[in-house]
């Protein structure tokens, strides 16, 4: 077959695929996306759907990996597509092809620089200075932070009691000087019974969205750009740890996970630390 001819039969088989997947009630932009991917396939092994044998799929696999550099993502999306139009065809070489895992979102976090930003952009507030304080230096969860009361305080030990976190699972976190400074700043400031260690304007618990505002607006005061919120203080923690060597099983204690599982997504910071590494000292054989 020449290549003007075969250029046709591939317009043909994508014609007819995206019928099939118009039929199947894709959405525009799958049917796009597919029809892209499987001409490029088809082009690219320069062969008819029938003659197109497992070899030739999993060596496409590898070149997509590795000349055209696929993110873990973009493969899964071309294999999902790829094993898609041979389910069509009625054909099963596609039955090996194994899509990648797709990574798992990585928590968003803030650099050191940027939380120095931010807890700078709120000393002139004591409340707000004091609630951001304890959440960069102690990665509580927003809820665990508006429940705390005075008492759970032990300013002498620089230790927070966490009672009935998540999961009703009490816990004792360690604090730095500097947010047992913000925090006694603020409550020799106040006039008040001192029965939560947080409150509004109006003299109430503070809330849930009242912290994420204080966030909010620090985070657009300190020129931050990043999508700042409670847990992304949390996450700050937890990294931060991690890169300064902290063991991933005295970080599950600090965030208050029943599993260390749940702890692993942070390992992400010693993986590219490992590349980072590696890349700056291997030299070429």
């Amino acid at each position: 077959m020449t290549d003007k001819k075969f250029k046709r039969y591939v317009e043909r088989e994508i014609e007819e695929y995206k019928e099939y997947l118009e039929g199947e009630k894709k959405s525009k932009n799958t049917i796009e996306q597919y029809s892209r991917i499987v001409r490029n396939m088809l082009l690219h092994i320069k062969k008819g759907a029938e003659d197109i044998t497992p070899g030739d799929l999993n060596k496409y696999k590898i070149y997509l990996s590795t000349k055209k550099k696929y993110s873990k993502n973009s493969l899964y999306l071309a294999i999902k597509a790829i094993s898609s139009f041979f389910k069509y065809k009625g054909l099963n070489m596609a039955k090996y092809l194994k899509a990648p895992k797709r990574p798992k979102s990585i928590p968003k976090y803030l650099t050191e620089e940027e939380v120095k930003m931010l807890l700078k952009s709120a000393r002139n507030n004591p409340r707000d200075y004091a609630i951001l304080s304890l959440l960069a230096y102690s990665g509580l969860r927003v809820s665990e932070l508006c429940n705390l009361r005075v008492e759970d305080v032990d300013l002498n030990e620089r230790v927070v009691y966490v009672n009935s976190g998540k999961g009703d699972k009490d816990r004792i976190m360690v604090i730095s000087e500097k947010a047992v400074e913000a925090i006694e700043n603020y409550l020799l400031n106040r006039e008040d019974d001192l029965v939560y260690l947080f409150i509004s304007r109006k003299g109430e618990k503070i809330s849930r969205v009242q912290v994420f505002r204080i966030v909010k607006k620090y985070a657009q005061i300190a020129g931050i750009k990043k999508n700042v919120t409670p847990h992304v203080l949390r996450h700050t923690l937890a990294t931060t740890l991690l890169r300064r060597g902290v063991d991933i099983r005295y970080i599950q204690q600090f965030l208050g996970h029943s599993s260390v599982a749940t702890t692993q997504i942070y390992t992400h910071v010693n993986d590219e630390m490992l590349k980072n590494v590696y890349d700056s000292v291997m030299q070429e054989y």
